[in-house]
């Protein structure tokens, strides 16, 4: 999913007086963030599950809508949740079958069954918005659902990674009534059988606040430490940093300035700590490989001439650091592919590749990011990027800065940038999430790069196997192509941080490696 990047995503739980445990009263635990919550006439359905594709959106809907299962605080294996059971039948790995759980309500009391499930999945895949993750569930052919308590998935090939996507808001039960079977349920409003249920408030263009309260009728494996959490919308960064100063904040996480971290890390207010978590959010340059001004040549050589030592240590120190592939370090699969096949940064060797492919230097072509979205650490960014590949004398890289993040996620998909940024958040933590999403069909950049190896062969393959280690060569075969075809370029993997005051618990619980907010896992008092 789409990241909030830099300077963006910076959520911030602050405490107003007592929260109250999961069978206490008390104030709400309020969450600061800078995130955005707009809708537009291009994104006119932003809670909509067959819509929303980006963090904090997914972050809103994780709270409310429930799926068949869920991925444990401590990650591993999905787990039940709105399942009682689920299990793959047969040792094809192309049916899967679940049994519901007892008592499942939507808000207004209609009973929840297996036909729910397969209406909300159905709706997903016959709608198949550009913008959601429809891509997620391509994979199911069919659903069977023999009577209200069970429901089989039959698979067009086998994918062990069937759990984890089903875990995802994507997949959650949305009613009928209020989740049309063709079309996308417009404005801020969200009906889901989740721990929480929700109520937002708005301005004339965006959703200010959002009101989690527990959900009394929710039926699922979760436990539910508070009684109500409040997201609050925030015009920026320095905002939070003056709350945290101030000491109105109880509990701090998200993406910061670099600067920030570094002052946060070495002198923590008084009462915090200030800790760095691993994170699985990644970075790249993205090309149109249709565009004739970005041909192979043109992005091998790009590939062999950016310094990702010297954007990760001048511009976002100590928040990030290189990344070499698709995957990221930490991830079963991954592999240095960049690193393997470029080495390090070296003008002679860009030059040949040039050369051999007979282009005229210095290559000519716009690379786009959007400020306004990364934040200032972007242009930074890409202001190194272009010195480095200038100052090789082989390129003449001009730089385009896009406020409008809606057109420019547009501009990106329709072709129109012959090289751009873009993050990544994992749905799930699995090799095959930085896979799929770039190289498969139904891709979320809806890139013209179609390598058949890896659509037909490869990521059948590396699905097969439930046992994910058992994919590895695949994996790395996988982006050892991508090394040489250069549809993007690996840039960097960020860390996450977290900071608590020390009468808040679940804080070390509250956000996952894959920037999951899980604000049920909040209280404040003793910890269990």
């Amino acid at each position: 999913m789409l990241p909030v990047a830099i300077g963006v995503l910076a959520p911030v739980l602050a405490g107003c007086g007592d929260s109250g445990s999961g069978d206490g009263g008390g104030k709400p635990i309020v969450v600061g963030t800078t995130d955005a919550y707009e809708k537009s006439a291009e994104a006119p359905a932003p809670l909509d599950p067959a819509y929303a594709y980006d963090s904090a959106l997914w972050n809103v809907l994780r709270q409310t809508v429930q799926s068949l299962v869920r991925i444990p605080k401590g990650g591993g294996q999905p787990q039940p949740d709105a399942a009682k059971s689920c299990k793959w039948v047969g040792s094809g790995g192309t049916v899967y079958t679940c049994e519901m759980r007892d008592g499942l309500q939507f808000p207004d009391g209609t009973g929840i069954t297996s036909k729910d499930v397969k209406y909300s999945i159905q709706r997903v895949l016959d709608i198949k918005d550009p913008n959601g993750a429809v891509g997620l569930l391509s994979g199911i052919k069919t659903m069977d659902t023999p009577d209200e308590k069970h429901i089989t998935f039959h698979l067009s090939s086998p994918d062990a990674t069937l759990p984890y996507k089903l875990a995802t808001p994507v997949a959650g039960i949305v009613q009928k009534k209020f989740y049309p079977p063709k079309s996308l349920r417009k404005g801020y409003v969200l009906d889901g059988s989740g721990p929480y249920t929700l109520k937002a408030e708005t301005n004339s263009k965006a959703m200010t606040k959002v009101q989690f309260t527990k959900n009394p009728k929710y039926k699922g494996s979760l436990t539910v430490k508070n009684n109500r959490v409040d997201l609050v919308s925030y015009a920026g960064a320095p905002a939070l940093g003056d709350a945290l100063e101030a000491g109105k904040i109880d509990v701090m996480t998200g993406k910061f300035d670099p600067s920030q971290v570094e002052t946060l890390l070495d002198n923590p207010p008084e009462h915090i700590q200030f800790m760095e978590m691993p994170g699985l959010e990644t970075h790249y340059i993205i090309f149109d490989t249709s565009n004739a001004a970005t041909s192979k040549p043109v992005r091998q050589a790009v590939a062999q001439l950016v310094d990702r030592g010297e954007i990760a240590s001048k511009v976002y120190s100590p928040v990030a650091e290189p990344l070499y592939s698709l995957v990221p370090a930490a991830i079963s699969g991954h592999t240095n592919s960049f690193f393997n096949r470029y080495g390090n940064p070296n003008v002679a060797k860009a030059k040949t590749i040039l050369e051999k492919a007979g282009i005229t230097t210095p290559v000519k072509f716009d690379m786009y990011y959007s400020k306004e979205h990364y934040g200032p650490a972007k242009e930074k960014e890409y202001k190194l990027i272009q010195k480095q590949l200038n100052d090789s004398g082989l390129f003449d890289v001009s730089l385009k800065d896009v406020a409008d993040w809606t057109k420019y996620r547009k501009d990106g998909m329709d072709g129109k940038y012959p090289a751009y940024t873009m993050a990544w958040a994992p749905d799930f933590p699995d090799a095959d999430n930085y896979i799929a999403p770039f190289l498969d069909a139904d891709n979320f950049l809806n890139s013209p790069y179609n390598s058949k190896e890896i659509r037909k062969t490869l990521i059948p393959a590396e699905r097969r196997g439930s046992d994910r280690g058992e994919a590895t060569p695949d994996l790395e075969k996988i982006q050892d192509i991508v090394a040489d075809d250069v549809p993007v370029v690996p840039m960097w993997q960020g860390k996450q941080y977290i900071g608590a005051r020390d009468d808040i618990t679940g804080v070390e619980w509250s956000l996952s490696t894959s920037t999951d907010l899980q604000l049920w896992e909040l209280a404040r008092g003793v910890g269990d």
